[in-house]
């Protein structure tokens, strides 16, 4: 019975882990990384030189443009997101944008919201960057934050962000970015089947 136990605890000793990132300094994170079947590390931003909030604060705001309630308004120029609320009000956002080249406007729609999703970086990502890892698990260090909306067909979303200090500014590979409190109170607000208008200005 005891070489039984001592068996099995070697065996737990010796499994991968394919849990969320681990911690072992404030500086590193660690995840499991299927293309290459080992454990991967990242530097970590370091976050003493950054602002840990964003300096555009949500507002809500008076509304007379065409769209009606429910919908999404991105409009990349001004670096700003509406969600229509009715009554001649709508709720507007600071957001992060794609940084020139990675620019996109259409009209679609959300067809799927996560909390704390995981990361697939799209093929052409991972050519530009072969560093980057094949899935990153959910997390407060994974690039889409604490929430995302999936936008239509496309390989965008509505996102929030572990960098808020890039809030206003063009950094994304055409994805929008918010802070985690202001992706998560959209995410509250909207539901799957919510219009996106996104505007290049």
């Amino acid at each position: 019975m005891r070489k039984i136990l001592l068996l099995a605890a070697a065996a737990l000793v010796a499994a991968p882990t394919f849990a969320t990132p681990s911690f072992a300094d404030d500086d590193v994170v660690r995840f499991w990384d299927p293309s290459s079947g080992t454990i991967q590390t990242i530097k970590r931003n370091p976050s003493a030189s950054r602002p840990t909030e964003s300096k555009i604060k949500k507002e809500l705001i008076d509304y007379t443009g065409p769209y009606s309630k429910g919908t999404i308004i991105v409009n990349t120029g001004e670096r700003r997101l509406y969600y229509v609320m009715g009554d001649g009000k709508a709720m507007k956002y600071g957001i992060g944008v794609g940084r020139p080249g990675f620019t996109w406007s259409g009209e679609h729609h959300i067809t799927r919201k996560a909390e704390w999703p995981g990361w697939t970086p799209p093929p052409a990502m991972r050519k530009r960057q072969p560093k980057l890892p094949y899935f990153m698990p959910g997390g407060p260090d994974n690039p889409l934050g604490a929430r995302a909306m999936y936008i239509g067909s496309t390989i965008y979303r509505i996102h929030g962000t572990a960098e808020p200090w890039t809030i206003g500014e063009a950094v994304s590979s055409g994805c929008i970015r918010m802070t985690n409190d202001d992706v998560a109170d959209l995410y509250e607000r909207v539901g799957v089947g919510t219009k996106v208008v996104v505007l290049h200005e």
